[in-house]
């Protein structure tokens, strides 16, 4: 196990990279897929279920925990990964996007900005430098610098005037953090659907030297070949001895078209979201379990699946569960959804590895398009 934290890329295919993130509470296998663990647990899962299905490390959220239950209670008890069982990496945003999103009343400055929780009306200040305390007190193995993310679509002057306080607020979150050994913070690439944006903050951040970057300020409204554009103009600016993480993405056709592009890291609410909606992701595509047409079929959702919830439980019972919104059919569809996308990294992992990820990725998408099994 590693005492500091290393990223080698170990194959290449095309611009698609397979590698490992080496890090003393574990190694990180890339392409990754990191499920989202808001307030310290990955909804309707438990976390040993979330270790079973292939997941080498989970998102923490900043804003989420720092209002409760507080970061200096969680850091009191020993940290978030002994708060929540969780031994291996966890990966933290800064909580910046949070506050954009779900605070009251919030004010932006140079120094930070101002909010009202959205609990209880308290009021808050969140600087860059409060942002990295905050994630050094969950002690997080990866953690993001503070930045601004601007929803698509926006006026040029204010995806500029974002992007710029972003890389400010970089060099400050790089002084804040130090030096830490097993331990990295990333940057993060803004600059919305603006090519000539986007490559000045990713050289910017570039010249930092950190130890690994995103791109931020995606798949927030736009459409999927806005945010590819965006890709094709980003990754070859930024370093390729470091790893790339793409926030909050995504689908499955989104994850394969971004390991098309350079990505190695992923994160999104949508597996377990859908889980608790009662969607379903398959290697067929999508199944609505709400659906009628379930109500009396005794088939499984995926009879070759290495997952209990696709293989051993009816579409009847897991329908039934759903629609009696029973909390079962929530976990249980939630469990599907992430062993199905942790499949499919290590598919993508797979193909890399054997020179025949463009193949593999056609196979897939050749799959989805067919659809799910008729009705009995």
């Amino acid at each position: 196990m590693s005492r500091s934290f290393a990223f080698r890329v170990l194959a290449t295919d095309g611009a698609a990279r397979r590698g490992e993130i080496a890090m003393p509470r574990g190694t990180v296998r890339t392409p990754a897929f990191m499920p989202v663990g808001t307030a310290g647990t990955v909804k309707a899962m438990y976390l040993d279920q979330v270790r079973d299905v292939g997941s080498d490390i989970i998102l923490g959220n900043t804003y989420h925990l720092m209002l409760r239950p507080g970061a200096e209670r969680v850091a009191r008890l020993g940290g978030l990964h002994e708060f929540a069982r969780w031994p291996g990496p966890i990966l933290t945003d800064s909580g910046g996007f949070q506050v954009m999103s779900l605070a009251q009343l919030r004010k932006l400055s140079e120094k930070g900005v101002v909010f009202q929780s959205h609990i209880d009306g308290a009021r808050h200040e969140m600087s860059p430098e409060r942002s990295i305390e905050i994630q050094d007190l969950l002690d997080s193995d990866i953690q993001m610098q503070l930045d601004e993310c601007v929803a698509l679509p926006a006026k040029d002057k204010d995806i500029e005037k974002a992007m710029e306080l972003s890389l400010r607020w970089a060099e400050r979150c790089k002084t804040a953090f130090g030096d830490q050994p097993g331990k990295a913070m990333f940057g993060i690439v803004q600059g919305g659907d603006k090519p000539v944006m986007r490559e000045r903050s990713a050289t910017a951040l570039a010249a930092m030297d950190l130890k690994g970057y995103a791109v931020g300020g995606l798949a927030v409204g736009e459409p999927q070949a806005v945010m590819l554009d965006m890709l094709d103009v980003t990754t070859p600016l930024l370093p390729a001895e470091k790893p790339r993480y793409l926030m909050g993405v995504g689908t499955p056709d989104d994850i394969l078209k971004s390991v098309a592009r350079g990505i190695d890291m992923f994160d999104c609410v949508m597996p377990t979201r859908a889980g608790r909606h009662g969607l379903a992701y398959t290697r067929r595509g999508k199944v609505n379990l709400r659906n009628a047409r379930h109500a009396d079929d005794p088939r499984p959702l995926d009879e070759e699946s290495d997952c209990p919830a696709a293989r051993d439980y009816s579409r009847a019972y897991l329908h039934h569960l759903v629609k009696s919104k029973e909390a079962l059919g929530a976990m249980l569809l939630t469990w599907n959804n992430l062993a199905y996308y942790q499949r499919l990294m290590q598919d993508i992992r797979d193909a890399i590895a054997a020179g025949r990820f463009e193949a593999r990725a056609a196979e897939m998408s050749e799959g989805w398009a067919r659809g799910d099994l008729p009705p009995l």
